[in-house]
């Protein structure tokens, strides 16, 4: 099977609701990140995320009332949201790499987004978080394959 944006991958409502977790929680994460213009900041990242597409846009515009994203501080938080990042681009990396890439980009394009929103721009916590979320997405133990091996 060749991976581009035409192939099928097959999600479980548990994949989906792992994706769900990640996005929002990254966007979550940016949010408390940012000192002067949460709300800004999060619709902004919300927006990103909805514009995603296949087969990660359809899980993510689903109604996901599963998603918890609740907690006292941010490092409750970020103990739900970067391990799902991580697992996400996991459970993509195993059945679509165009998939998986994809959904990092989409990952990475709602928090620039939020970032973005921020006045007075991104500020030393931001910065870091940032930093913080895009090595959870690239943390997955399933690294892209090397073309022959």
């Amino acid at each position: 099977m060749t991976n581009n944006s035409t192939s099928s991958i097959t999600l479980t409502d548990q994949d989906k609701l792992t994706l769900a977790t990640a996005a929002h929680g990254a966007v979550a994460l940016i949010t408390a990140a940012g000192v002067k213009s949460a709300g800004k900041v999060a619709v902004a990242g919300a927006l990103a995320l909805s514009a995603a597409t296949g087969p990660v846009g359809h899980a993510l515009a689903e109604k996901q009332k599963s998603v918890k994203l609740k907690g006292k501080s941010t490092a409750e938080l970020a103990d739900t949201a970067l391990p799902a990042l991580t697992a996400s681009m996991s459970l993509l990396q195993q059945q679509d790499q165009a998939e998986a890439a994809n959904f990092r980009s989409t990952v990475l394009t709602a928090v620039e987004a939020g970032a973005r929103a921020e006045r007075g721009g991104t500020g030393p916590a931001m910065t870091e978080m940032i930093r913080k979320i895009t090595e959870a997405l690239d943390a997955s133990p399933n690294p892209t394959p090397i073309a022959g091996s």
